[in-house]
C-alpha cells in the first residue's frame, strides 16, 4: 500500500516562504511522477506542480511559476515543494499525490494515491 504523508505546511505572512515535504512509501519511489495538487475553503482541488521519476520534468501551474519549486531526493524517498513569496490566495490545505506513470501529471485524473494533506495559511 501507498502511503505518502506530508508535513511543513503552517501559518506564515505574505512574503514569506515554506517548504513542504512529502515522505513515500510502499513502492519503488524513483519510478514513478508525483507532485502536489492543492484546496482551498469553498474551491475545487487545483494542480500545483509534478516531477517526473527522473527529475528530468517538472510542471507548474501558472499561479506558481517563479515562486514555487519542485523537486525530489529518491534515496529518501521524498518530495519537496519549496514556495517563496507566498500570497494569501496561497492560503490551502496541500496535497501530496502520485500515479502509475513516470511523466509527471497535470491534472487529478493520473492520481492513484493522495496523501492526507497539510495546512498552508498565508496572512496578508
Amino acid at each position: 500500500q501507498v502511503q505518502l504523508v506530508e508535513s511543513g505546511g503552517g501559518l506564515v505572512q505574505a512574503g514569506a516562504s515554506l517548504r513542504l515535504s512529502c515522505a513515500a512509501s510502499g513502492r519503488a519511489f524513483s519510478s514513478y511522477a508525483i507532485g502536489w495538487f492543492r484546496q482551498a475553503p469553498g474551491k475545487e482541488r487545483e494542480f500545483v506542480a509534478s516531477i517526473s521519476a527522473g527529475a528530468d520534468t517538472t510542471y507548474y501551474a501558472d499561479s506558481v511559476k517563479g515562486r514555487f519549486t519542485i523537486s525530489r531526493d529518491n534515496a529518501k524517498n521524498t518530495v519537496y515543494l519549496q514556495m517563496n513569496s507566498l500570497k494569501p490566495e496561497d492560503t490551502a490545505v496541500y496535497y501530496c499525490a502520485t500515479g502509475p506513470y513516470s511523466s509527471p501529471f497535470l491534472h487529478t485524473s493520473g492520481i492513484y494515491y493522495w496523501g492526507k494533506g497539510t495546512l498552508v495559511t498565508v496572512s496578508s
